[in-house]
């Protein structure tokens, strides 16, 4: 299956020194999935490592141009939602406060299949922070984002 991000121009894979793709085919409907990446109270349930989501500007959901903090990879971080597809796409980019010259890219494709639904993810990452981070084991990264596809299944299904 062949899925394609669409990039901001300054985070295409070819400009950035961190990029990975995880898939996985999961036996829940793509409206289940979408209904967790949407709900950030639902986040902790299944994103390695975030312990809060909290939405700015009044949101209680994500949507188009949802600008929200969390914490990923150990970092306080800043983003926004740029891309939003309901129940087929979602990406969003930012940077850790403590470093905005470091930033990140990352999106969502659901794609509906027989069985329930095919989950392509996909980041890009650019900066010093995260490039020290990937130092000491360079797949780090990819390996957060298999237990991440793994846990949003598991939780998807129960």
């Amino acid at each position: 299956m062949f899925e394609i991000i669409n990039w901001p121009e300054d985070m295409v894979p070819s400009r950035s020194p961190i990029h990975f793709t995880n898939e996985l085919e999961v036996p829940a409907t793509p409206e289940k999935i979408w209904s967790l990446l949407v709900d950030p109270a639902a986040w902790p349930s299944f994103y390695p490592g975030v312990e809060y989501v909290k939405l700015l500007g009044g949101h209680t959901t994500f949507g188009s141009g949802t600008q929200f903090e969390t914490n990923l990879a150990g970092q306080d971080v800043f983003a926004a939602v740029q891309e939003f597809e309901p129940v087929t796409r979602i990406a969003w980019g930012g940077h850790p406060k403590a470093s905005t010259e470091s930033r990140a890219y990352h999106a969502w494709i659901i794609t509906p299949t027989p069985t329930g639904c095919h989950l392509w993810t996909e980041e890009t990452m650019q900066g010093p922070l995260w490039l020290e981070l990937a130092k000491p084991a360079p797949d780090v990264f990819w390996r957060t984002h298999e237990k991440l596809l793994a846990d949003l299944a598991e939780v998807a299904t129960r």
